[in-house]
């Protein structure tokens, strides 16, 4: 019931339902198997009502959350200026947090869990702060970059969250729904 006495609909207690998040880290090059895979991944997210984060900071990111945004998706971008970027940045939301790379750690702590697309340096970083706070990584396999080791090369020993590698978009969308991250 709502608080002036009227029944709560269906429609709006799905409304009023915090979306479920999803970071998407990492890095790969226009054209690659990884970046189509990031971008197919953006829209599936979207089409699962899955908010993404996305820094938009690597081409593959920032496809990401391109084909998020046309599938109808939320974007949330946290950028490391303090400055808003321009008004074509992919994103429903952003958040100049002005941290530099001290980001990393809101963008790992953004997602319930962390798509890990290829990646470098700061894909390693957000990916062990993501480890180090329990949330589930979901590497991209076969394509290259730091994901394609982080199943047989976790960030230490702890085993702190399930590593779920995917090669496929079905084989994301099976691992997003073993994680509950699909609300019916």
């Amino acid at each position: 019931m709502l608080n002036n006495g009227l029944p709560l609909t269906r429609a709006h207690a799905i409304m009023t339902r915090r979306r479920h998040q999803v970071s998407v880290l990492g890095s790969a090059e226009p054209g690659s198997k990884a970046y189509e895979l990031a971008g197919a991944a953006g829209e599936l997210l979207a089409r699962l009502g899955v908010t993404v984060v996305s820094g938009c900071g690597s081409p593959a990111t920032r496809f990401a959350a391109q084909r998020a945004q046309a599938a109808g998706g939320l974007v949330v971008s946290i950028v490391p200026e303090a400055d808003m970027p321009a008004a074509d940045w992919p994103a429903s939301v952003v958040i100049p947090c002005g941290m530099g790379d001290a980001r990393n750690l809101l963008m790992a702590l953004s997602g319930e869990a962390c798509l890990v697309i290829g990646g470098r340096a700061g894909t390693i970083s957000e990916g062990c702060l993501a480890w180090l706070h329990k949330r589930p990584l979901l590497p991209l396999t076969g394509c290259g970059g730091w994901s394609d080791s982080l199943l047989q090369n976790p960030p230490d020993e702890r085993q702190n969250a399930p590593i779920l590698p995917w090669d496929s978009v079905d084989a994301l969308e099976r691992q997003i729904r073993s994680l509950g991250l699909v609300t019916p």
